[in-house]
């Protein structure tokens, strides 16, 4: 606290300042200026990395640029896959910066992706797009084109820190309506639907690890009974969890055990709680929200049960969650907005981030904040 007590000579204009030039030289002197007086800017950035994103952003522009330097530690941010709320097929992708407490558009990839968001054959019912974060990317895996075949033959990969994306390389079978998932290093794809229905697809599982250039296949399921819905696939633990039917229908669990490549039947416990969306807290910690009611829970290994840790009506119809940086962010029913739960304190704080203008909310990831040259 000493530090921020006693850092910039943060310049304002005053009245009487004669030119807009005198106070944009100011501006120029502080920049110039050192991060910390009497200190080297090297020695500056490690003292200063020790400090709240928020708490610099409050005392100066020069350390407010810091915030957005490859010499300061990447604070998370919300991701967001976003749909026009006038019924268009258009997706596009956007991050909410929690420091400006504004949404920065995304570049778009090249080429843009065609996606199938809703189709008349199809009513009340939203043709998912299908990502996950990993290594601090966000990953698109799955979706349906305009001619109901998956969408996407390689990863559509966004790097926040580069500020560019990339494609991984190619799925041997592309798929949609499938589970997806990341854990320990690896992105997943189980089951699903090809290009038409197949009994060897909807059994099959295919690992893609980001360090190596191909995907390849895991241990088949059982059966075929996860190609019925897009779901999430949660990496905990060295495991990947998984149910087969989204909200409070009767449903199949699955847990795939990554060292031994065996699929095995979910603990009855959590099978029974898992009654909406679900994401794991950096591998470590399952939480879902159950639609229903609207309640947040966790889930505890040791006793198979599931554990209340939040109720409230902006959880009801939960589309979906991620959860990063002691956060739960659920995007709320009809993807009107994002209700972000601090599940570190007791009780749980909760605050709404609104969309951008005319748009919903597909789903939200969290990740390292989005380079930027300004602020």
């Amino acid at each position: 606290m000493a530090i921020a007590a006693g850092c910039c000579n943060n310049k304002r204009i005053k009245a009487g300042d004669p030119t807009k030039q005198q106070y944009q030289e100011e501006e120029e002197e502080e920049e110039e200026a050192p991060l910390i007086p009497g200190l080297h800017d090297h020695l500056s950035h490690i003292c200063l990395s020790l400090l709240p994103p928020r708490l610099l952003s409050s005392v100066c522009r020069s350390w407010r640029l810091l915030l957005y330097s490859p010499y300061f530690p990447p604070f998370l941010s919300l991701y967001a896959l976003l749909s026009s709320s006038s019924h268009t097929q258009t997706i596009t992708f956007s991050s909410f910066d929690p420091i400006s407490a504004t949404w920065l558009s995304l570049p778009p990839p090249n080429p843009p992706p065609s996606f199938l968001l809703s189709h008349p054959s199809f009513i009340a019912r939203h043709l998912s797009v299908q990502s996950v974060s990993l290594s601090g990317q966000l990953i698109l895996l799955a979706a349906t084109d305009h001619d109901f075949l998956p969408a996407l033959s390689r990863p559509l990969i966004f790097n926040p820190l580069s500020n560019r994306w990339r494609l991984g390389p190619t799925i041997p079978t592309p798929r949609r309506w499938c589970a997806s998932g990341s854990a320990s290093g690896s992105v997943y794809v189980a089951s699903g639907v090809g290009s038409d229905y197949s009994s060897a697809v909807a059994r099959s599982a295919e690992r893609w690890d980001l360090k190596k250039p191909a995907w390849e296949k895991v241990a088949q399921l059982k059966d075929g009974k996860f190609s019925r819905e897009a779901v999430e696939a949660v990496g905990v633990k060295g495991k990947l969890c998984m149910v087969n039917v989204k909200g409070n229908a009767a449903k199949e669990g699955a847990v795939y055990d990554i060292e031994t490549d065996l699929w095995e039947d979910m603990p009855a416990g959590m099978l029974a709680g898992w009654k909406g969306p679900a994401a794991a807290m950096e591998e470590k910690v399952i939480y879902v929200v159950e639609e229903g009611e609207g309640v947040l829970r966790e889930y505890n290994w040791e006793m198979d049960c599931w554990k209340d840790v939040l109720e409230s009506e902006y959880l009801k119809g939960a589309v979906q969650i991620a959860a990063g940086g002691g956060r739960v962010c659920v995007v709320r029913a009809g993807g009107g907005g994002i209700v972000v739960v601090d599940v570190v304190v007791r009780p749980a704080r909760v605050w709404a981030v609104e969309p951008p203008p005319t748009t919903k909310v597909l789903a939200v990831h969290v990740l390292p904040r989005m380079g930027r040259a300004e602020f």
